[in-house]
């Protein structure tokens, strides 16, 4: 791939600064966003670093799509990376980048592919037709408080037939994500005005009012599969699979572990292995249906017996990709990052590997590092770090936003991610031992409502959840 991109970052924090290195070690130049709330950020100091002040642009909103292009317009950008979060899954932005007068690459899928697996209902249609499990509940919009009705107590009767006590159903917004949107029911009372609460929520939020009912599963654990594909859709593969069920209490993730499952080191209930290859399987084939043409995960639930059920497709980099790529090789090989690969293939690169080249060595850790108190519903702090620090060690690799040399006002704007850190281990025990001793190491000192008696961060949760990582 010889030609040269000024590629503009739709994004902030510590995605931001991954992409400005991926850039630079693929050739290309980037340009840098920042608001008055990132005035402090590291990723505006690392932009001035490699790129100099003039790569860096002043802008009231991440969240600004008229604000942005112009920027791109201003700086001559030739591609757009609107990295997680904010435009990544907008197939409206996707599509504008794409077809405006000046028109611009969008590093991610095609806006036809983000609007196709967009909505969950159509994502659960589309599995359906190819025989890949999905949640029992509706496959369609419903907007109708009858109709609704009926599904739900439909699903609360399967649940009673199965023996379930205290069953639960799920009342989601169709084009919602990130845990956002979601509620559950226990009854049919309940059941009707959750329903008006979360059509409201989904027309204020997505303008789009459908709903999707699904069975409650109890005690699953999450995972999820990384997804590869060149332009085109043509040719896929998949780095494995990582588990993420360790959330807060809002279903925001806090701790993942690639693989998914560990089956030479707990004894599941199941055939484990098999499970992780059907998920595979099943999220290629539903890649090749759609003609899916950059990196995308599909996220399913598995429960204690081991059954599997597609849940969503996230049609962006993901903020875990890190933790498949530690683990992953190609053609033997360490160093696989898949932000370059989506950077590259998104660019028109082509996908010189496949599935046979690609193998998986040892067990990845990813820890995110958060001023937050989890003893109090993971309330975040409002206020400032004063420090942070880690040793260093060869099988860590930690991405922050937060500058070492002096205060940073944590922005309440944004997403809570302080810090990304990834262990490898060469065993799921190596692995556990090494998260340990990183988070013993690991200062994180700050005050919250100017109070230090009020900071709070969630290092001690995740070194308790470290113990029992990849069980039921």
């Amino acid at each position: 791939m010889s030609e040269k991109h000024r590629i503009l970052i739709a994004n902030r924090g510590e995605i931001a600064m991954r992409i400005m290195k991926a850039c630079a070690e693929l050739g290309h130049e980037f340009v840098c966003l920042r608001t008055d709330a990132d005035r402090d950020s590291g990723h505006v100091d690392l932009a001035r670093e490699m790129g100099g002040d003039s790569c860096v642009y002043n802008i009231s909103n991440y969240l600004d799509a008229n604000e942005i292009f112009a920027v791109a317009d201003q700086s001559q950008a030739t591609a757009v990376h609107p990295g997680y979060g904010f435009f990544a899954e907008d197939f409206r932005f996707a599509r504008r980048t794409t077809s405006r007068d000046r028109p611009m690459v969008f590093i991610g899928p095609s806006w036809w592919v983000i609007r196709e697996l967009g909505d969950k209902i159509n994502t659960k249609r589309i599995a359906r037709s190819l025989g890949v499990p999905t949640i029992p509940g509706s496959d369609r919009p419903v907007y109708n408080e009858m109709e609704a009705e009926t599904i739900a107590r439909n699903l609360f009767d399967f649940q009673a037939a199965q023996g379930i006590r205290d069953g639960m159903v799920l009342v989601k917004a169709s084009a919602g994500g990130g845990g956002m949107g979601i509620e559950e029911v226990q009854d049919l009372e309940q059941f009707r005005s959750v329903f008006r609460r979360i059509r409201n929520y989904a027309k204020r939020n997505f303008n789009d009012e459908g709903v999707l009912i699904e069975q409650r599963i109890f005690d699953f654990n999450h995972l999820e599969v990384q997804v590869v594909s060149q332009r085109g859709g043509k040719r896929h593969v998949h780095f494995g699979t990582r588990n993420c069920s360790v959330q807060s209490t809002g279903k925001q993730k806090r701790l993942e572990v690639a693989p998914g499952f560990a089956p030479g080191d707990i004894p599941y209930a199941f055939d484990a292995t098999r499970v992780l290859d059907d998920i595979t399987r099943h999220s290629l084939a539903m890649a090749g249906e759609v003609g899916y043409d950059n990196v995308g995960t599909w996220e399913w639930i598995v429960t204690p017996k081991g059954e599997p059920f597609l849940m969503e497709v996230n049609t962006r980099i993901q903020v875990e990709n890190g933790v498949s790529a530690v683990i992953s090789r190609v053609r033997g090989e360490n160093g696989v990052n898949i932000i370059k690969e989506q950077i590259r293939l998104g660019l028109g690169g082509e996908l010189n590997y496949g599935q046979n080249d690609i193998s998986f060595d040892g067990v990845g850790i990813e820890y995110r590092i958060i001023a937050e108190n989890p003893a109090a519903g993971f309330s975040p702090c409002a206020g400032k770090i004063s420090g942070i620090g880690w040793k260093a060690e060869p099988w860590l690799e930690l991405s922050t936003q937060v500058p070492r040399d002096r205060a940073y006002e944590i922005p309440m704007e944004y997403d809570p991610n302080l810090a990304l850190a990834i262990v490898w281990g060469e065993s799921l025990e190596q692995a556990r031992e090494r998260g340990l001793r990183f988070l013993d190491s690991l200062v994180l000192e700050g005050e919250c409502n100017g109070s230090v008696a009020e900071f709070h961060t969630n290092i001690a949760f995740l070194r308790e959840r470290t113990a029992n990582i990849l069980e039921f």
